[in-house]
């Protein structure tokens, strides 16, 4: 039944998605006990098959692609890739977050060169997204789905722990810019900003800097209510 369904299948995604952020956090402080040896150990080896990875998307599809394919490129075992991520599903989820983090390091950087303009911050930091999103050439391959099993869906119809990923990342960003606007604007207006990006990358209409003005355009009131107040 419908109704019974729903409880169980919204805490197996909350569960995803803790799993998930958890799994893409490998900057920061050790965690989990591990000594500083073994958390360099970790990230090289998280960065070794996620090169593997992306060299193998550069010649087949994800469809095509196995967990023994990016084990075999990146020189480990498939049991030491299941026993990093999980599944297939979960290294692809975890694959995309890495991507992304290449983005947010510029966003970053744009927003908090902004500091004194809110809406500019926003505008900058939005343009400069979707124009190198634009020109990746992994965001070709992933907009290049045929609905055949391809990676669309971890930013679309599966995409919930990537959005929440990405809301939280922009959400520490906008607060370490503005510290005094308040947490709730904060996050609506983060998740709001990854959701309308999301959209503009996968399915494109205007150059980065049309749609990047629209965007700023239309969320600039609320703009100014979360973080003009904070430089006023």
């Amino acid at each position: 039944m419908p109704g019974l369904r729903r409880p169980r299948q919204d805490r197996l995604r909350a569960d995803l998605s803790r799993r998930l952020t958890a799994a893409a956090g490998t900057i920061g402080s050790v965690s989990n006990g591990r000594t500083p040896y073994q958390e360099a150990a970790r990230e090289l080896l998280r960065q070794t098959v996620f090169d593997a990875a992306r060299e193998q998307l550069a010649r087949q599809t994800w469809s095509e692609i196995t967990m023994a394919d990016i084990a075999t490129g990146a020189g480990v075992s498939r049991q030491t890739l299941y026993n990093e991520f999980g599944n297939r599903n979960e290294f692809g989820f975890a694959f995309v977050i890495h991507e992304a983090e290449r983005f947010m390091d510029d966003v970053e950087k744009a927003v908090l060169e902004h500091r004194d303009d809110p809406r500019a911050a926003i505008l900058a930091a939005l343009e400069h997204f979707l124009r190198t999103a634009g020109e990746d050439p992994l965001i070709s391959i992933l907009l290049s789905d045929d609905g055949t099993g391809g990676m669309l869906p971890f930013v679309t119809t599966q995409g919930l722990p990537v959005v929440q990923w990405a809301a939280s990342r922009l959400t520490a960003v906008i607060e370490d810019g503005w510290p005094e606007a308040p947490p709730e604007d904060v996050g609506m207006l983060a998740e709001s900003l990854v959701r309308l990006s999301i959209s503009y990358v996968t399915t494109p209409g205007d150059s980065a800097e049309d749609a990047a003005k629209s965007v700023a355009e239309l969320l600039g009131p609320f703009i100014d209510k979360a973080l003009g107040s904070a430089v006023d």
